[in-house]
């Protein structure tokens, strides 16, 4: 056979073929307008017909610029009465966090805002949460963890083993704070724990602004531990039990929708549904890593 003579050649024909197949299916998703990929989701992306829109803040905290540009669509949106906020997440950024906090507070000034928490939404995610009206959990959410971490590798012991030896030309005295090539010195262990208290100070005030609660009770829960939804029920930072669809049912009380309540999802452009196609297709392939976001430090 073929196959047995010319393996590689084989393998390589092979591959071409599922390659160009899956360009073939790309190109269809370009030159459609992703409609085969939209009609596989149903009525969920179809259309705008609903009145309460819901917002998802999945993974890593990393950047807030999608979530901003959704969460403001529906506040524009005179057909959505209400927002809900779907939130898997263990947190990320700093920066990030605080930006969704700010528009989350803004929008909750013209609509009702529901965070809804699903398998966990943690210091950065609660920190979003915490801006909304109303939060959701589920009984075994992992949330909480409210808090501030900074934490690097020193890699001076490895260099040392190996021979290498360090050069640094700098223009201040703390330009190199952080290197892995060296230990910290007493005075910028000092100046980095000053960052992160005062940040972790900015994190209590503002959910303890959100939460309408007392920042000093705030604070004793705020020592970087997690708390299933149960028990942020019991402690207050949570405010009721239930999933998606209850979050979404409770939106639309708290806006006064008369009738059916109906959950709209932002619309996904066409680059965002290839790339999810393409993640699929080679999902056990080296080829996604040129196509999976990349995260870079993260502080919270």
């Amino acid at each position: 056979m073929f196959s047995r003579r010319h393996p590689f050649l084989f393998f390589s024909l092979v591959s071409l073929t599922v390659v160009s197949a899956t360009f073939v299916i790309i190109t269809g998703l370009i030159v459609g307008g992703g409609a085969m990929f939209k009609a596989s989701l149903g009525t969920e992306y179809g259309g705008r017909s609903g009145n309460v829109g819901v917002v998802e803040i999945s993974g890593l905290i990393s950047s807030s610029k999608e979530v901003i540009e959704d969460i403001k669509a529906f506040r524009k949106d005179a057909d959505i009465k209400a927002i809900v906020l779907r939130i898997n997440s263990p947190g990320g950024g700093v920066g990030p966090s605080q930006e969704i906090y700010r528009e989350v507070m803004k929008t909750r000034l013209i609509k009702k805002v529901v965070a809804s928490l699903g398998s966990v939404a943690a210091s950065g995610g609660y920190y979003s949460a915490a801006a909304c009206d109303g939060i959701m959990a589920n009984p075994g959410t992992i949330t909480g963890s409210i808090g501030v971490i900074m934490e690097y590798a020193n890699f001076k012991n490895i260099i040392k083993k190996i021979g290498l030896t360090p050069v640094v030309i700098k223009s201040g005295e703390y330009k190199d704070m952080g290197s892995p090539l060296r230990d910290l010195g007493d005075k910028e262990k000092r100046l980095l724990q000053g960052v992160v208290d005062e940040i972790h100070s900015q994190f209590v005030k503002d959910v303890a602004m959100g939460r309408n609660m007392d920042e000093e009770k705030m604070a004793t829960l705020a020592d970087g531990r997690i708390f299933t939804g149960a028990r942020a029920l019991d402690l207050q930072l949570v405010d009721r039990l239930g999933n998606l669809g209850d979050a979404i049912e409770w939106a639309g009380v708290l806006a006064d929708i008369s009738g059916d309540v109906v959950p709209v999802y932002p619309r996904e452009d066409n680059m965002t549904v290839i790339k999810k196609v393409i993640q699929s297709l080679f999902k056990n392939a080296d080829i996604t890593g040129a196509i999976t976001d990349n995260f870079g430090f993260v502080v919270n």
